[in-house]
């Protein structure tokens, strides 16, 4: 979708879109195409239950004595509460609302509205946002779809009188939305096609960017001792990956290490020799979404030149069944040298976090390192699919997050940490076992990862089982790949790690 900016005018053809306060609070342009049409407004208004709520919106079809074809009123909400993040919802509001619509082109007025928190040109650069990240779509692989099944909308033109502040205040959000995009992409994208070596290629990309990419391999991974995420890797006709994604966007900075991102890449999970039920198997393709998440992450950072050292690691596996795979009972030695007992082959994403997050602490000594992974149905069953599970060692790390994770509706749920958890894994033989039971499944997994994390570095994990994959639409997310996670770092790390 093509997204511009221009100044406002209502002379226009296409579909035009203004804005309600609650209440039925018309906006300026509101109020003159009610004047302009007659009272079409007005009539619609009567004669419907929209009050002007955030989300709400009433297709109106334009009087003859128009170019345009159609009038979209746009509910906000309370003034008060229109922010940043409602604005980019307002956006992806109207791109859903057009969708069928057949219209090709639609302009939004962005009039100015006493008492709203963001206005002028950081209103529309967030409306436009919203509705970029709203027109994603995954079709390159539907070849007989009709074409009035698809999305009719190709142009948006974002109309305001701050038309410069808002391209600038655009530039940056839009580098964001392309990170998105790539990690949707890769969480849609079937197993056949990414892998541990496809994805890696994909990774290598980034270099043009200015992103120093290194990619690891087997016989690497094994001369450093990575037993662990080698183990999940061995019943696989597909090698594994370690790639490592460095962005120094703050040479001048006086503390020169880097924050560290580091994701789960299980880019196809049957569960190994303890395999998982048939039904709903398809859905693993996305067990790799942490790792899409750094990729996507990185390409944000570099899109938008920010100003911080990152280095974003992926642990890339495939888990398969097979007369090479991985049993229950073996027991693995991992990089730092400690050793875990498998009970259960399909708790393998832990075992790949376990060698991925000590190499990036030996290699790049990180300030902090936060880890995404699709890590237990446990945390679904706790928090569903509205919040993702955070864990973390520091508890200013953890505020930070919530904050980020709520500023861009990414939300986070802290989760407890604590010794008599690690009861739970331990093992007979080994320095822990790979599960803990039933009970606390979430809990007990972070338990095991926080071993890997040494002296000193703070550190968080995010579970993002829940929220890696949507069976449904919502106002920046149509379902599908979420990319949950890219928007909340890059926040995190704009509010807190970037300098100058």
């Amino acid at each position: 979708m093509r997204i511009g900016f221009s100044s406002l005018s209502l002379d226009r053809s296409g579909a035009i879109c203004v804005f309600v306060t609650e209440g039925r609070h018309l906006s300026p342009s509101a109020q003159r195409l009610d004047r302009e049409s007659g009272g079409v407004i007005a009539r619609a208004l009567a004669s419907s239950r929209f009050k002007g709520g955030a989300g709400q919106t009433l297709d109106i079809v334009a009087p003859s004595n128009m170019k345009a074809s159609r009038i979209l009123l746009v509910g906000l909400g309370a003034p008060k509460n229109v922010d940043a993040l409602a604005a980019q919802k307002a956006g992806g509001t109207i791109v859903a609302a057009l969708g069928g619509s057949g219209d090709e082109s639609a302009s939004v007025a962005c009039d100015p509205i006493a008492g709203t928190a963001v206005t002028g040109g950081a209103f529309a650069a967030n409306l436009a946002y919203g509705a970029q990240l709203r027109s994603y779509r995954f079709d390159k692989y539907r070849t007989k779809e009709k074409p009035e099944d698809k999305p009719a909308l190709k142009d948006v033109a974002v109309m305001t009188r701050n038309e410069e502040a808002a391209k600038k205040a655009y530039a940056p959000l839009q580098k964001v939305a392309e990170g998105v995009f790539m990690t949707r992409d890769l969480v849609s994208e079937p197993a056949n096609v990414i892998y541990p070596v496809s994805f890696a290629a994909e990774a290598r990309k980034l270099a043009r960017l200015g992103i120093k990419v290194e990619v690891l391999g087997p016989a690497e991974m094994k001369k450093l001792g990575m037993g662990s995420l080698l183990g999940v890797a061995q019943g696989s006709a597909n090698e594994p990956r370690l790639v490592a994604l460095r962005w120094d966007g703050a040479r001048r900075a006086r503390d020169k290490r880097p924050i560290a991102i580091v994701g789960k890449g299980v880019t196809f999970d049957t569960g190994g020799i303890s395999i998982k039920p048939a039904a709903n198997m398809e859905d693993m393709k996305w067990d790799m979404a942490g790792a899409g998440v750094v990729v996507g992450l990185m390409r944000a950072l570099a899109g938008r030149k920010a100003k911080v050292n990152a280095v974003g690691i992926c642990g890339l596996v495939e888990n398969m069944p097979s007369g090479t795979a991985q049993r229950p009972g073996d027991v693995v030695r991992t990089m730092s040298g400690q050793t875990i007992e498998v009970i259960n082959t399909d708790a393998e994403g832990r075992l790949v976090l376990a060698d991925a997050m000590w190499w990036c602490q030996e290699k790049f000594k990180p300030r902090a390192m936060i880890d995404l992974a699709t890590l237990t149905g446990a945390i679904i069953i706790s928090l569903g699919h509205h919040h993702a599970g955070l864990f973390a060692n520091d508890d200013r790390l953890a505020d930070q997050l919530i904050a980020a994770g709520k500023a861009v509706d990414e939300k986070l749920w802290r989760m407890p940490l604590g010794p008599d958890y690690d009861k739970q894994v331990r093992s007979d033989i080994a320095d822990m076992k790979n599960v803990g039971g039933r009970d606390a499944g979430s809990i007990t997994a972070a338990q095991i990862l926080q071993r890997f994390v040494q002296e000193g570095v703070k550190w968080a994990h995010l579970d993002i089982a829940g929220m890696a994959w949507s069976s449904k639409d919502a106002p920046l997310v149509p379902k599908g790949g979420t990319a949950f996670g890219v928007r909340l770092l890059d926040r995190l790390i704009a509010d807190h790690y970037e300098r100058g």
